[in-house]
C-alpha cells in the first residue's frame, strides 16, 4: 500500500490542472495526507481528517521559522505598495530615460532590459515599468510590440529568480526552511544561482536579440506587421527616485548586516529567515517614514497603503502555509521516501534533475502559475535531497527553472497575459512569437542538466 503514499501529490497536481486553483488543490492534498495517515496508523477515526488537517495547519503556522516567513512575506507587500504608490519607480525609470542614452534600436532594448534587471524586487511589477516607458520607444524606432513583450517577459521573470532579494525569495525560502537539507535554506536559496540554467541561458538569448538586432520565427513576421493594440494602464505619477532606491538599499544593506549579527560575527551562520524579516522590517520603516517626511501621505494614508499591500500577497501567503504544512503531512506519510525509492530503482540519478525541470514546465504551462508548481514540486523534490544525497541547490534551481519555462510557454499565465498588456501586443501574438525562443532555451537547459548531474554526480 506505499504507492498511496503519492496520492495527495497526485491530487494537488490534478487538482490545479483541473480547476487552476492552488489553495484548493494544497487543501485536498493536506486533507487526503492526514486521511491515509489516520487508516495507515490506526490512530483514530477517518471522521477526524478534517480536524487533523486543521490541527496539521495550526502546527505549521506556529512553528517559529514558518512564521518569521509569513511575516516577511506580508511585509514585502507593504513594501512593494509604499515604492509603488510613492511614485519612485515612475521617477526611477523617468531618471534613465532623461539621460539621453536612447538613440537607437539596440539602446531602446537595451535600456528596456536593464529596466526589467534593475527592477528586480517583483515580476509583475518589472514587466509594466518596463512595458510602460518602452512603448513609445518601441514604436518610434519601428519595432514591434511584440518584441517588447518577448524582452519584459523574458527578462523580468528570470532576474527575479536569481536575483531573489524579492517575493519570490521569500515564498521559496518559505517552502525549503522544513527540510533537512545539511545547510542553511538561505545558502541553499542563494546556491541556486549558477544552476539556474534555463534562467540564465533565456537572458543571455534576449541580449543576443537585442545587441544582433535580429529576430527569428514568428518574431520576424511580427517586426514585419508592426502589431500594436491600445490599452490603458495606470500608474503612480513620478516623484523621487529616492522612495524606491533609499528602501531597497535598506533592505539589501540591512540584510547583510543582519545575517552578520545573528551569526556572532560570522555571516555564513546567519539566520537567513531572522534576517530578511528584520531587513524587509526595516525598509518598511524607511520608505513609510520617507512617505511622511517628504509629506507624500499622511499617517493614515501611507498605513492604508501598506495595508493594501499586504493584501494584495495574503493569497501568496496562504499558498506558503499549506505548502509547507503539506510538506511537514507527506514527511510524516513517507513519501518522498516512497518516491525517492522509485527514482532509484528505476530513473538513473543524472535524469533525476532534468525530469524535475520538466515536470516544472509541463506543470506551469497547463496551470499557468509558477509559483503554484514550486509550491507542489519542492515538497516532492526536496525529501529526494534528503535520502538520494542529490545537490539541494541543483535540485531546486532545476525546480525554479522549470516553473519558469512553463510559465514564458503558456497562454494562461499571468506574468504572459501582464507582458502583453504593459507591452500592448496581442496575448496569443505573444505567446506565439516567445514560444520558439522558449522551447529553444528549454531544450539546451534539459541537456544541460544532464551534463551538470553526470558532473556532479559521478
Amino acid at each position: 500500500m506505499e504507492w498511496l503514499t503519492v496520492l495527495p501529490p497526485v491530487i494537488a497536481i490534478a487538482v490545479v490542472i483541473w480547476k487552476k486553483e492552488v489553495i484548493l488543490a494544497l487543501f485536498l492534498a493536506i486533507l487526503c495526507s492526514e486521511l491515509l495517515l489516520t487508516v495507515t496508523t490506526s490512530s483514530g477515526s477517518w471522521l477526524g481528517t478534517p480536524i487533523n488537517t486543521i490541527d496539521r495547519i495550526v502546527e505549521t503556522a506556529a512553528s517559529d521559522g514558518t512564521t518569521q516567513i509569513l511575516i516577511f512575506s506580508l511585509l514585502v507587500g507593504a513594501l512593494l505598495a509604499f515604492i509603488r504608490d510613492s511614485g519612485g519607480v515612475s521617477a526611477t525609470v523617468n531618471r534613465v530615460v532623461s539621460s539621453g542614452i536612447i538613440n537607437s534600436k539596440k539602446r531602446v532594448g537595451g535600456v528596456t532590459m536593464f529596466t526589467g534587471i534593475a527592477i528586480f524586487i517583483e515580476s509583475n511589477l518589472s514587466v509594466l515599468t518596463a512595458g510602460i516607458f518602452a512603448r513609445g520607444l518601441f514604436d518610434k524606432y519601428k519595432m514591434s510590440r511584440a518584441r517588447l513583450a518577448y524582452i519584459i517577459d523574458s527578462t523580468c521573470a528570470p532576474i527575479c529568480i536569481l536575483i531573489l532579494l524579492n517575493g519570490w525569495g521569500a515564498y521559496v525560502l518559505a517552502l525549503i526552511s522544513t527540510y533537512d537539507l545539511g545547510q542553511d535554506p538561505l545558502a541553499v536559496l542563494w546556491g541556486t544561482l549558477p544552476f539556474n540554467v534555463y534562467a540564465w541561458l533565456t537572458l543571455v538569448v534576449v541580449a543576443y536579440t537585442i545587441f544582433f538586432d535580429r529576430v527569428h520565427g514568428p518574431m520576424k513576421e511580427a517586426e514585419k506587421l508592426l502589431e500594436s493594440v491600445d490599452t490603458s494602464l495606470d500608474s503612480s505619477p513620478a516623484t523621487k527616485s529616492r522612495f524606491m532606491l533609499v528602501p531597497l538599499f535598506v533592505m539589501i544593506i540591512g540584510m547583510f548586516a543582519f545575517m552578520f549579527v545573528t551569526g556572532d560575527g560570522d555571516i555564513t551562520q546567519g539566520s537567513g529567515s531572522k534576517s530578511v524579516l528584520y531587513a524587509t522590517f526595516l525598509a518598511c520603516i524607511v520608505a513609510y517614514a520617507q512617505l511622511l517626511w517628504h509629506k507624500r501621505f499622511t499617517h493614515k494614508q501611507s498605513v492604508k497603503i501598506g495595508f493594501n499591500g499586504m493584501g494584495e500577497l495574503l493569497p501568496l501567503v496562504t499558498i506558503v502555509l499549506l505548502s509547507i504544512a503539506l510538506g511537514t503531512s507527506l514527511k510524516a506519510l513517507g513519501t518522498g521516501i516512497f518516491v525517492s525509492g522509485l527514482v532509484g530503482e528505476n530513473l538513473p540519478l543524472m535524469l533525476v534533475v532534468p525530469m524535475l525541470f520538466i515536470a516544472g514546465g509541463i506543470m506551469s504551462f497547463t496551470t499557468g502559475t509558477s509559483w503554484g508548481t514550486f509550491a507542489i514540486l519542492i515538497p516532492i523534490g526536496m525529501p529526494l535531497v534528503e535520502t538520494l544525497g542529490l545537490p539541494p541547490s541543483l535540485v531546486l534551481a532545476a525546480i525554479l527553472g522549470g516553473g519558469i519555462f512553463g510559465d514564458h510557454c503558456s497562454p494562461i499565465s499571468d506574468t504572459t497575459a501582464i507582458s502583453s498588456l504593459a507591452a500592448g501586443c496581442d496575448l496569443l501574438s505573444h505567446v506565439k512569437t516567445q514560444m520558439p525562443y522558449a522551447l529553444f532555451v528549454g531544450g539546451i537547459t534539459i541537456i544541460a542538466y544532464m551534463l551538470l548531474s553526470l558532473q556532479i554526480l559521478f
